[in-house]
C-alpha cells in the first residue's frame, strides 16, 4: 500500500520574483504494516472510494505495455503552516498487496541556485516535522487496514525514506539560453552532488564524491535527465512526466522496506528455531520447528514472488532502466542474496530435521520388527514345550 501527499506553497516571493529553478521535492516513506494482505476487495479507505492508478508513459512505449497499477484513493486536501506560510497538502493513497504502505509528500519550490534545495532534506512545519506528520498518517491507515491484514505488525518500524528533487525543464544557462540537461549536469555536478548528499557547503565535497554521487544518470530526450543516488535522486523533465519516474522510485523504495522486513522475519525464525531445538523435550520441539519451517518456506516463496511482480516492467524500457539503476543503488540484489542464503539455511535445517525424523521412524520400525520376531520366537518355543 502506498500514500501520496502533494503540497503547494503560496508565498509573496513566489508571486513577485521569477526564480531560475522551479519544481517540487518529493519525499517517499515506506512502512511494513503486515505479513501479507488478504484478497478481499477494498472499496473505500479513510472515507474515500478506491480507484485504479492511472499513469501515462510515452518514452518508447509498445502497444501492450505491462506496469503494475495499484488501487488509489484521493483524500480531501488539508492545510499546514510551513516555513514560507500556508501549505496545501493533496493526499493520495496507493494500495499494494505486499503488506506495506508508502507515503509520498510533494512540496513545490522555486530557487535561484540548485544547491539551495539542500534545506528540503529535513522539512519542518510550524508544530511538527514532516516525518512526524507522515508517521501519524501511516498509523491511521494501518489501523483502518487492520481487517484486511494477515498477521499485522504490532507497531510501525522505522520508515525507509527517499527524497526526489524534480526540476522543471527546459533548463537555461546564466545568459538565459536553453541548454540540454546533460550539459547542465556536467556544469553543475558538484552542486547536484551537494543536494543529493545533503551537504550544505559544496567545498567540503571531494571531486571523487561528487562524481560517485552523480555517476548513475540516465537521459532520454535533450531536456531530461535522472540522477540516482543512495539517499536521494534528481529528476529534470517536463512536469507532466514527473509522476511515472517518481512512481518507479517509490516501488523500489517499497521493495527495499519489504526486503528488510523479510530479513527481520527470517532472523526471528532462525533464532526461534535454534532456541526450540535446545529445549529438553527435543522430540516435541523438533516436530514444532519442522512444522513452522515448512510454513515459513512456503509463505516466503509466495511473498517473494508477489514482491517481484510489482516491479516487472514489460514494455516501458526507459522506466525499466531507471528501476535497474535505483535497484543497484539500493543494493536490492544483495538483499535478495542475503535472504536467499537465510532461506537456504532454513531449508537445510528443515531437511536435517526431516532426515532425523525419518531416521527415528526407521529405527522405531526396525525395533518393532525385532520385537515382533522375538515375541514370535518366544511363542514358538512355548508351543514346543507345551503338553
Amino acid at each position: 500500500m502506498a500514500v501520496a501527499v502533494q503540497s503547494q506553497v503560496v508565498g509573496p516571493q513566489a508571486l513577485t520574483t521569477k526564480k531560475r529553478y522551479a519544481g517540487e521535492v518529493v519525499f517517499l516513506y515506506a512502512y511494513d504494516v503486515a505479513y501479507d494482505m488478504s484478497r478481499t476487495p477494498i472499496t473505500s479507505l479513510l472515507g474515500q472510494p478506491v480507484r485504479a492508478l492511472e499513469l501515462d508513459s510515452d518514452k518508447r512505449m509498445p502497444r501492450h505495455p505491462f506496469l503494475f497499477k495499484p488501487q488509489t484513493v484521493t483524500l480531501p486536501p488539508v492545510e499546514r503552516i510551513g516555513p514560507n506560510g500556508p501549505i496545501r497538502l493533496e493526499r493520495t493513497v496507493k494500495l499494494l498487496p505486499v503488506g506495506a504502505i508508502s507515503i509520498t509528500v510533494r512540496v513545490p519550490f522555486a530557487a535561484d541556485r540548485i544547491e539551495d534545495l539542500v534545506v528540503y532534506h529535513d522539512l519542518r512545519f510550524e508544530n511538527a516535522s514532516l516525518t512526524d506528520e507522515v508517521r501519524q498518517l501511516a498509523e491511521e491507515i494501518r489501523h483502518e487496514l487492520a481487517p484486511y491484514c494477515i498477521r499485522p505488525v504490532s507497531y510501525l518500524a522505522d520508515e525507509e525514506a527517499y527524497t526526489v528533487f524534480c526540476v522543471e525543464a527546459p533548463l537555461t544557462n546564466a545568459e538565459g539560453m536553453v541548454i540540454s540537461a546533460e550539459s547542465w549536469l556536467e556544469a553543475h555536478r558538484r552542486q547536484v552532488a551537494s543536494v543529493l548528499t545533503q551537504e550544505d557547503d559544496i567545498r567540503h565535497l571531494s571531486k571523487q564524491e561528487a562524481e560517485e554521487s552523480t555517476g548513475r544518470y540516465l537521459s532520454y530526450y535533450q531536456n531530461d535527465v535522472v540522477v540516482i543516488d543512495w539517499d536521494a535522486a534528481l529528476i529534470v523533465d517536463e512536469r507532466a512526466d514527473f509522476e511515472e519516474t517518481v512512481y518507479i522510485m517509490e516501488l523500489a523504495n517499497l521493495q527495499l522496506a519489504e526486503l528488510e522486513a523479510y530479513d527481520r522475519l527470517l532472523d526471528e525464525a532462525l533464532e526461534r528455531s535454534y532456541r526450540d531445538l535446545t529445549r529438553r523435550n527435543r522430540l516435541r520441539a523438533r516436530m514444532h520447528v519442522l512444522h513452522e519451517l515448512r510454513e515459513i518456506r512456503i509463505d516466503l516463496a509466495r511473498l517473494s514472488d508477489e514482491l517481484s511482480n510489482i516491479t516487472k516492467f514489460f514494455g516501458d524500457w526507459h522506466l525499466a532502466r531507471i528501476y535497474e539503476n535505483i535497484a543497484a543503488r539500493f543494493h536490492l540484489a544483495d538483499w535478495h542474496r542475503t535472504i536467499d542464503e537465510k532461506l537456504k539455511t532454513l531449508d537445510g535445517l528443515y531437511q536435517l530435521l526431516k532426515s532425523d525424523q525419518m531416521n527415528r521412524m526407521m529405527l522405531m520400525l526396525e525395533a518393532a520388527i525385532v520385537l515382533l520376531f522375538i515375541v514370535d520366537l518366544i511363542l514358538l518355543f512355548l508351543g514346543l514345550k507345551g503338553p
